[in-house]
């Protein structure tokens, strides 16, 4: 039996919150590939079952050679992951998510290693056309692409995920990576103007992590080579959920690559998507953050 599971991004926000499921749910062994460029040492959970690993994926054949025989799955979350960063910092999108991406597909399909990888609502939007507004949206839809190819053509086994703006514990809160969620509660906490994004209007569904790592888990038991999405059933202008904190707002200007609503499709790629919602509200998450702050 393969008993160990591969996360790559695992020091980060997901990466981190799966890795302390499966230690609570399963009794595998479990590898952390992290470059460190969002993900912290905080962030490592503290067990003989994890071994975390400094590395960059397109280093991934070397990094898991010694293991190669015995890694039941990889979930690949170790990507470049924002919208409007990834204008500023197209070389550190394209290295990670094509260069490096491309380098993991290719060690799961030479050692028949089944992967999970992590999509992202931000290529579904306007029928597809969203996936040209950025290079991140762009990057990834070639990936989910190539993925595609490779299970016609090599029957690469896979599962893949569709992420919804992803908030709770572990969060990143600063810095040019930080989530909506995560910056609101930090200018908060810091009894500072919350940012908002102009017109402000722009719709999003927020999922809660443990939503979200109960769905990948679930994929992952159930084998079925299919997409799944995991979101909330209500989305929220920007605008909406800032007024939630109940507290001051400011509007800054208007980004490259926004997008104005948060797509939720039933098909992608000719494939049907899974549908799952989380249960976990935005508006009780705030409330009881708010709370805490008394």
């Amino acid at each position: 039996m393969k008993k160990i599971i591969v996360v790559t991004g695992g020091a980060g926000f997901v990466g981190s919150n799966l890795i302390d499921y499966f230690l609570q749910n399963t009794r595998y062994k479990l590898i952390s590939i992290d470059n460190y460029s969002t993900g912290k040492i905080s962030n490592h959970i503290k067990s003989n079952r994890v071994k975390y690993i400094k590395g960059n994926t397109i280093n991934i054949s070397k990094i898991l050679y010694r293991y190669k025989k015995n890694i039941n799955c990889i979930f690949h979350f170790g990507e470049f992951s924002r919208i409007y960063q990834s204008f500023k910092n197209f070389s550190k999108c394209f290295d990670s998510n094509s260069i490096g991406s491309k380098e993991v597909f290719k060690f799961c399909l030479e050692n028949n290693i089944k992967i999970i990888y992590s999509a992202t609502s931000a290529t579904l939007g306007r029928k597809g056309y969203d996936k040209n507004l950025s290079p991140y949206a762009f990057t990834k839809s070639n990936n989910l692409e190539l993925l595609e190819n490779l299970k016609k053509w090599f029957n690469l086994k896979y599962e893949i995920i569709y992420f919804y703006n992803v908030y709770g514990e572990r969060q990143i809160s600063e810095g040019y990576m930080a989530t909506v969620i995560g910056i609101f509660q930090n200018q908060f906490r810091k009894n500072i103007p919350l940012t908002v994004v102009k017109p402000g209007t722009q719709s999003r569904r927020f999922t809660h992590i443990s939503d979200t790592i109960r769905v990948c888990f679930e994929a992952w038991k159930a084998k079925k080579c299919r997409h799944y999405s995991i979101s909330h059933r209500k989305s929220y202008t920007i605008l909406d959920v800032a007024k939630m904190f109940k507290h001051k707002i400011k509007f800054i200007p208007k980004r490259s690559g926004e997008r104005y609503a948060s797509a939720l499709t039933n098909k992608a790629y000719n494939n049907n998507i899974i549908r799952h919602y989380g249960k976990i509200n935005l508006k009780d998450y705030i409330t009881s953050f708010i709370k805490s702050r008394l």
